[in-house]
């Protein structure tokens, strides 16, 4: 989710070691979607980041091109958003954070807005509030909509061009069939950039039944619907971006670990968010119809030993070396040949990923 998703919203921010830091703020959250999951489990690990221990992070975000200010939890919950926002602006990072927008109010925008905030999404998975609510329960889709308008008038009387707006939509069996109308809903919403994710974390028999993609090397049955969204899209001027819905072997996974990291509201650092939920661990993760238990996985705790430790660590070195290596067997190939595009990855067998990323979705490029 984090590099290719928040890359768009990076002006000019080029050289620097880090694309992308996610730091989660709070594991609070007032929606039960059916597609979290905490949908699966009472032993959800309730915590916000303190205020103290957010500064600790901050002589570090100089080297971070973009912060996410967002984990397992719904960012706008901590008390102190704005003040975080800020104090990661100073430090020369652009920052942002996707939200269900519950609760949000004029004065609370204008603080947002002040604090330097670079971009925000909004989460939906439907375009009538009939399928939207009866996945993201307690969410309601005008609620949504208005929090958007909030942000949009609040630029338009300052004249603002930030922050990027943009929709993120979960795509699932349930609401598969508007996905072709989420073009032409993002037009009437005054939205230009949508993304298009699919349920990677699966947890339960529902949300197994409920993704669209498929594991096997059987053609999806639903890639002419994002086909048709993605025509739509073109005709009216919105920027899509779309997930696959076939399985191929990909070097990196659009998480990054190779660039990106992602931080606890407790101080844990993992590779991705899908590593370290706040579950105790081990943890169940149900990859392509198999179910297996996942233990968290952290490098370290960066509000006890410095962050050069962690990332240099041999354990945290060892497991980005398994990218390294499949990244360098595809730039062999590559070189190969005249035309890279020939290279045919679908039948290339690349180095092992580390072992907690051989039963994650994103390693399939879902």
């Amino acid at each position: 989710m984090i590099e290719k998703i928040f890359r768009r919203y990076i002006w000019g921010r080029k050289g620097k070691p880090f694309s992308a830091w996610q730091i989660e703020l709070t594991t609070r959250c007032p929606l039960r979607c059916k597609m979290c999951i905490r949908a699966e489990s009472d032993l959800w690990q309730y915590q916000d980041m303190s205020l103290e221990n957010f500064e600790k992070l901050l002589p570090y975000l100089k080297d971070v091109e973009t912060v996410v200010l967002e984990g397992w939890g719904e960012s706008l919950l901590h008390k102190n958003l704005p003040q975080c926002i800020r104090l990661v602006k100073k430090e020369g990072s652009q920052v942002g954070f996707v939200t269900c927008g519950m609760g949000l109010t004029e004065n609370r925008v204008s603080e947002l807005i002040e604090a330097g905030l670079d971009f925000v999404g909004f989460s939906i998975a439907g375009t009538t509030s009939e399928t939207h609510d009866a996945i993201r329960v307690n969410s309601h889709l005008p609620e949504v909509l208005s929090a958007v308008r909030l942000f949009q008038e609040a630029k338009a009387r300052q004249g603002l061009l930030r922050p990027k707006i943009h929709l993120v939509f979960l795509m699932i069996k349930g609401n598969i069939q508007e996905v072709p109308s989420v073009p032409s809903f993002a037009r009437e919403t005054g939205i230009e950039e949508v993304i298009v994710i699919n349920l990677i974390h699966v947890t339960n028999a529902w949300q197994e039944q409920q993704r669209v993609f498929a594991c096997g090397n059987e053609k999806n049955e639903y890639e002419r619907i994002e086909k048709q969204a993605e025509t739509d899209a073109r005709k009216f001027g919105i920027r899509l971006k779309r997930p696959s819905l076939s399985a191929i072997d990909i070097p990196v996974c659009e998480e990054n670990p190779l660039r990106d990291i992602y931080i606890s509201a407790d101080g844990e650092v993992s590779p991705c968010v899908y590593l370290y939920p706040p579950l105790l661990s081990p943890f169940k993760r149900i990859f392509c119809g198999n179910e297996y238990c996942i233990k968290k996985v952290s490098f370290g705790n960066i509000f006890k030993d410095p962050f050069s430790a962690i990332w240099n660590s041999k354990s945290y070195v060892n497991f980005r070396d398994c990218f390294i290596q499949r990244e360098r067997k595809v730039r062999k190939l590559n070189q190969s040949l005249w035309d890279s595009s020939l290279v045919d990855f679908e039948n290339t067998v690349l180095p092992e990923p580390p072992e907690p990323c051989k039963t994650c979705h994103k390693m399939l490029g879902f």
